[in-house]
C-alpha cells in the first residue's frame, strides 16, 4: 500500500509528512524490513530545492566515480546548507542529503548503506572525494607545507583536540571541527544535551 501511495507525488507528500518519523523509527528498530522502508524514505538535498527525493533518485543522480552517499545532519535545512562541511562537495557538484530530523541521527546509525553504497557523514573523518592526480599531488605538497602549523596548533590546543590535519572538505571557511568516524556527530551531542 505504501508503494502504491508513493506513485502519486502529492499523495505521498501528505502521507510522508504524517508518517516519516514512524518509518525512520522502523529503520532503527525493524531489521527485517529495513530495505523496504529505506525505499520509502524521502529527503531534501543540496540540489533538490523544495522537492523531497528518494535514495534511489539520489543514486541515479550520483556523479561518475562517486562511491558513497553523502549526508549531513543538523537542526535545519538553512543551517546545513550554509555549513562549511558542504562547501567543497557543492563546488565539485556532489549532492548532499540534508538530514534535519532529530530521529535521522538514530536512523543513520542503523542504516549504514543503501544499494551497496555506504552512507557517509560529511562531518566525520574518513570522507573521500574523487581527486585527479594533480589534485592529489597539490594536496601532498600542501600537507608538507602546513605540517609545522598543524603541529603548532595541536600543541596550543593540547587535549582539546585529538589531532590537527589539513582537510579537503572546506573551500572558503578557515577550519572545521570534524568528529571521529564512529563517534557522535556534533548534532547528536546537541540532541543528547537537550
Amino acid at each position: 500500500m505504501f508503494a502504491e501511495i508513493s506513485e502519486n507525488q502529492e499523495d505521498y507528500k501528505k502521507f510522508y509528512e504524517q508518517f516519516s518519523k514512524n518509518m525512520k523509527l522502523g529503520i532503527h528498530e525493524d531489521t527485517t524490513n529495513r530495505k523496504k522502508l529505506a525505499d520509502l524514505l524521502r529527503f531534501y538535498t543540496s540540489k533538490s530545492g523544495e522537492d523531497l527525493i528518494s535514495l534511489k533518485d539520489y543514486i541515479q543522480r550520483m556523479k561518475e566515480g562517486q562511491k558513497d552517499i553523502f549526508y549531513i545532519t543538523g537542526e535545519s535545512r538553512a543551517s546545513v546548507s550554509a555549513s562549511p562541511f558542504v562547501e567543497t562537495l557543492k563546488k565539485k557538484g556532489y549532492e548532499v542529503l540534508y538530514l534535519v530530523d532529530p530521529i535521522d541521527e538514530y536512523m543513520v546509525q542503523q542504516m549504514k548503506d543503501y544499494d551497496d553504497k555506504k552512507l557517509k557523514s560529511v562531518t566525520k573523518e574518513g570522507l573521500e572525494m574523487d581527486e585527479t592526480d594533480d589534485e592529489k599531488k597539490t594536496r601532498e605538497e600542501e600537507k608538507a607545507k602546513f605540517e609545522p602549523l598543524c603541529k603548532l596548533m595541536k600543541d596550543v590546543l593540547g587535549d582539546k583536540v585529538e589531532k590537527v590535519v589539513l582537510g579537503t572538505r572546506i573551500d572558503e571557511s578557515p577550519c572545521v571541527l570534524v568528529t571521529s568516524e564512529y563517534g557522535w556527530s556534533a548534532n547528536m551531542e546537541r540532541i543528547m544535551k537537550a
